[in-house]
Order: C-alpha cells, then sequence, then structure tokens
C-alpha cells in the first residue's frame, strides 16, 4: 500500500512532534494511498446457486446475460456487458405486519460481470426501497446511459433492504425498520465481497457506495458506519435527516391549505390550487433576474446560490397582486406562506428550526419541484413520517383524504417528537436508525484513505441544499478547514432532486471518484452538460451547453471571453 503525506489537524502537531519527532515544517500524518483495483475474469455463474454457501442466504437464480441493453425501469434503458444475474434472499423471518405477522427478507441482485475491473458497487436506491432496482449501478437520474457502474466493469449489488411493498407498512416491525435505516447495508456487504470470491477467485480490491436521494442518506450513513468496508462514497441530494425533511414537507402543505378550501374529495386539486406551477415559475424567474449575472454570465443560471440570498428579496422583486391572481404576481398571503415554507418548520414556544430553511433559486418553476412540493408532500411523506420514523407509529387510512387528515393534525409545537421517541418494542428512534450517528465524524474514512464526493442540486424541494452545505461547513469545522482532502461537496445550480431542473445536470462522478481513490487525483471540477431530454430547458440554451460543478464554496464564474456555452471559460471561484 501507497502512502501519501495529505493532513492532521494542527492541534495534533504537538503530540506528532513528542511522539515521532516529526518535523514541525512537514506534514505530520501519513494516509495511506489506496492501491488501482486489478481485473479478473469470472470463473462460475450458473453453479453459483450451488457452490456459494453464506450465512442465512438463499441464492434463487444464477443467470449468464449476455451483452445487450438492460430496462432499468419503463422508458430507461442502460447497455451492459456480459454478466452473471445473481438473485437472493437473506434472514428470512416472520415479523409484525400491519394486523398482524408479516414475512420479511432482505431481497438482492448482483450483477458480475464476465470482465470484471476488480471493483465492487453497492447501489443504494432510494425513496422507501421495497422492491429489488436492477443493479446497473445508476447514480442519478439524469446521467448518461453509460455511466452506470455495471457498464464499466463493476460487480453491482442492490436490494430492497429488507422489506417488500406496500411501504410504509414495514414500519410496523421494529426490525425491519433497523434493515431499512442500516443493518441491510451491515448484512449484504460481506456477503456480496464472498459471493464475489466464489465467482471471481479473489474479493474486490476496492469496493464503491453510491446513491441518491434516499440512497445518499444511505451512502452517508455508510460513511460513518461502514468506513472500514468502502473505499469511495458517492453521496447525491442527501436526505441525511429524512425524518426532519418529512415534517418539513408537511409543514408545507399545512402552509398550502391556509390559502384555500380544501375540498374533502379533491384534496391534492385543491392544495394545488393554492400556489400554481406557474406561479413558482415566476419566482424563479425574478430570481433569476437578480442573480444570474453574478457570476458574470447572463445564461439564465445562477452559480452563486448564497450571494443571490441577499440578492434576491421575495417582497420587493415579485409583484403583489393588486387584483386577481393571473400567474404575473403574489397575493401577500402567498408571500407569507412561501417565506415560511422557505424559512423550514421551527417550534412556535422555542423559535428552534425542527429542519432546515431551503435557498431561492432559478429552478423552482419545474414539475419536478411541483411535484415535490404537492403530490409527494401528500402521498409519500405522511406515510414514511406516521409508520416508519415514529414512535410508536401512528396509522391513519391511507387515502387521499387520510393523508390530508394525517397532516393537519400534527403539531409542530408538540408532537414532533415523535421522530425521537424510543419505546420497549421499537428501542431506537428514527432519528437514530435513519441518521449517520456522527455526521461530521469520518475519522476512519480519513484514516484509511477513501474518498467521499457529494453532490447537491441547489433547486432541491425536498432535501435541502443548505442541509447539506451546513453539514460540510461542519466537516471544514472539526477537520482544521482541511476536510476537502477527503470529502468535497459540489452544488448544482438549478438542479432539482437528483436530477431534472434549469440545470447542466448530466455529469458522470463515478470515474472521478475512482481516480482521486486509487490514483490521488483529487477532482477539481467536474463537467457537466445539459441533457437533450430536458424538454423544460429554455429554448435560447445551447444543446451543448457544459458548466464546470465546483467545489464548495468555489463558484463556477465567466472569464469574460469566449463562448459563455462552454465550460472551459468559466472558472472555479471562492466568492468575497
Amino acid at each position: 500500500m501507497k502512502t501519501e503525506n495529505l493532513w492532521v489537524p494542527l492541534a495534533l502537531a504537538p503530540l506528532c512532534i513528542a511522539l515521532y519527532g516529526c518535523n514541525s515544517d512537514s506534514p505530520t500524518k501519513t494516509v495511506p494511498q489506496l492501491e488501482a483495483a486489478t481485473p479478473a475474469s469470472i470463473i462460475s455463474c450458473a453453479t453459483l446457486t450451488t457452490e456459494f454457501n453464506y450465512a442465512d442466504t438463499t441464492i434463487t437464480s444464477a443467470e449468464l446475460i449476455p451483452a445487450g441493453d438492460v430496462e432499468y425501469a419503463a422508458g430507461e434503458i442502460y447497455p451492459s456487458p456480459s454478466h452473471c444475474l445473481i438473485k437472493g434472499l437473506m434472514n428470512e423471518r416472520t415479523g409484525i405486519g400491519m394486523g398482524g405477522d408479516a414475512d420479511y427478507a432482505i431481497g438482492f441482485e448482483m450483477r458480475l460481470p464476465s470482465d470484471w475491473n476488480g471493483r465492487f458497487y453497492y447501489q443504494a436506491n432510494g425513496g422507501l426501497d421495497g422492491s429489488v432496482q436492477k443493479a446497473v449501478g445508476r447514480f442519478l437520474i439524469s446521467e448518461s446511459k453509460d455511466s452506470g457502474a455495471l457498464n464499466k466493469g463493476f460487480a453491482v449489488i442492490s436490494s430492497d433492504t429488507g422489506h417488500a411493498s406496500p411501504a410504509p407498512l414495514f414500519g410496523m416491525d421494529p426490525q425491519a425498520r433497523l434493515d431499512y435505516g442500516y443493518n441491510a447495508v451491515a448484512e449484504l456487504t460481506p456477503m456480496a465481497k464472498s459471493l464475489i470470491e466464489t465467482a471471481y477467485g479473489k474479493q474486490p480490491d476496492r469496493s464503491y457506495f453510491g446513491g441518491c436521494s434516499n440512497g445518499g442518506r444511505h451512502t452517508m450513513v455508510a460513511a460513518t458506519r461502514y468506513a472500514d468496508l468502502y473505499d469511495g462514497f458517492l453521496v447525491g441530494n442527501p436526505g441525511f435527516n429524512l425524518p426532519k425533511a418529512a415534517v418539513s414537507q408537511v409543514y408545507g402543505i399545512q402552509q398550502y391549505s391556509s390559502l384555500v378550501n380544501v375540498d374533502a374529495d379533491n384534496v391534492l386539486t385543491s392544495l394545488q390550487s393554492s400556489f400554481t406551477q406557474e406561479e413558482f415559475a415566476l419566482v424563479s424567474s425574478k430570481v433569476a433576474q437578480q442573480c444570474d449575472a453574478l457570476d458574470g454570465a447572463s445564461d439564465g443560471m445562477v452559480q452563486d446560490t448564497y450571494g443571490c440570498q441577499d440578492a434576491f428579496d421575495l417582497d420587493r422583486d415579485v409583484p403583489t397582486c393588486s387584483a386577481d391572481r393571473d400567474g404575473t404576481c403574489l397575493t401577500a398571503a402567498q408571500k407569507s406562506v412561501m417565506t415560511n415554507i422557505m424559512s423550514g418548520p421551527h417550534n412556535s414556544n422555542t423559535d428552534e428550526a425542527i429542519y432546515s430553511d431551503f435557498p431561492y433559486d432559478a429552478g423552482m418553476g419545474t414539475s419536478d419541484y411541483y411535484g415535490w412540493e404537492f403530490f409527494m408532500a401528500m402521498m409519500r411523506d405522511p406515510g414514511a413520517l406516521a409508520f416508519i420514523f415514529s414512535t410508536a407509529p401512528t396509522p391513519y387510512d391511507s387515502s387521499e383524504l387520510g393523508s390530508y387528515e394525517y397532516v393537519m393534525s400534527l403539531d409542530m409545537d408538540t408532537d414532533v417528537e415523535r421522530i425521537y421517541n424510543i419505546n420497549d418494542t421499537y428501542t431506537e428512534s428514527g432519528m437514530e436508525f435513519m441518521t449517520p450517528p456522527n455526521p461530521t465524524d469520518l475519522t476512519i474514512l480519513r484514516d484509511r484513505g477513501a474518498k467521499m464526493m457529494v453532490v447537491h442540486g441547489t433547486s432541491d424541494a425536498v432535501f435541502s441544499p443548505n442541509d447539506t452545505v451546513n453539514w460540510y461547513k461542519g466537516l471544514q469545522d472539526v477537520n482544521e478547514n482541511q476536510a476537502d482532502e477527503f470529502a468535497r461537496l459540489y452544488l448544482v445550480p438549478g438542479m432539482n432532486h437528483c436530477g431534472n431542473g434549469l440545470a447542466t445536470d448530466r455529469f458522470d462522478m463515478l470515474d472521478s471518484l475512482v481516480e482521486w481513490v486509487e490514483q490521488g487525483q483529487a477532482p477539481e471540477s467536474i463537467k457537466a452538460a445539459v441533457r437533450y431530454e430536458n424538454t423544460e430547458l429554455p429554448d435560447d440554451w445551447s444543446k451543448t451547453r457544459t458548466r464546470p460543478l465546483c467545489p464548495f464554496p468555489q463558484v463556477a464564474t465567466y472569464s469574460g471571453t469566449g463562448d459563455m456555452e462552454e465550460a472551459t471559460n468559466f472558472t472555479c471561484v471562492t466568492p468575497k
């Protein structure tokens, strides 16, 4: 194993000098440089059903798949090399279901390429899991189809994290909660590495973990709980405070409901009438007017997200309606509601923030943003909050009206404590099993030479980029402002949740992570491009537009010369 002198907190320098005679003028800690993976070819596939033995694990099928296309989901086709497709179950058991017993197991799928690059990729999936997604190693919904880990030669695993659909009913079972939160990774990882050894004759040289949304949460949890098992972590739009974010979504519905008379027979439609997508687009356009040029380029993109928060003022910059709403103004009541939602929920007695605030951004007028504000906030988050994150579970009628009634019954001052509660049956709270135990303690990751890359869209409507930025600032604080030696955050201007938006949302971060982990080449910036499939992009944007994604707190800034559609004419600059 190679080593390289990278970093040690300055406070530890005297200790190093005393114990080891370190030169105070030189780095005082040696961090390993992990060696590159080496390839291998598959030895067996079909025989794995009988040759592989692992405790509490059943391989249900093993089949050699020829090179060709894999349909990840309806309309999503991924190219793939020849590979062995393995399906199986771990830890089959009977547990608690809604109204009686229920069957549980950790279902998984692995895809092992015939010509393997020596690397393992844990594909962390999104939402409430509950189904085994195809193990192609997808990261973002917007990435190019050839950037999946399987297509690059990785062995990939995907799982349902220990429960089947329909979610969120698994929240009744305490073990299923823990499997979903973190334990499925602990169970699956050594099994997967052992299966890889049986298939190829050796375990993976390097292991990577990646996912977006809840998959980003899974990845951040793994980076704190299982940093000894993985070498690289690829984190997208992480909901690492997911129970709090669910409360925030519920709070948003409460706010929107104050603007309308809700029809019990058409709850969602009623709520959507409180704020149209056209009105969100109005706010976005006014944000762009105030902030577009802060980065030196008038191009419809706001690179300096945090400079923009000072430059934009909702009351001043968005017209207030003097007559009926027509999409060109907001009422005073709408402005009050938007201000409350963007500020995040608070306890009215203590004024303590329950979740993070959100930045105003140029990607707030898109269908993705609108969908998270209303449909997902009404039809997913209440169930997750009531069944999974609360102790004890608080089941309700899962109809549209039942969801709304649950939302409106939740008191921000008294009921939020449910995500922190435990009892004799549910011995870990929602905040304990869902979040990284200590998000800014990445000591194991750092000291063994592992790396982390985090990406977050600045127009994410469900998991606030501010929450991720605050985490990264905390990580810098505890690492003497040198956390970027092992962890970097890249904000994507205008990008919604894990893709989409008015953004250059097509980029490949996995190759950059591998180069950083195995070659020591830190990613100074990531080249990002627009997607042809994104129908919401303005007509005046070039179909070949590219931009650099800069490591936070740097901002992509136009050099003043050259084609503004080319990333090469932008540099990463730290705002003053």
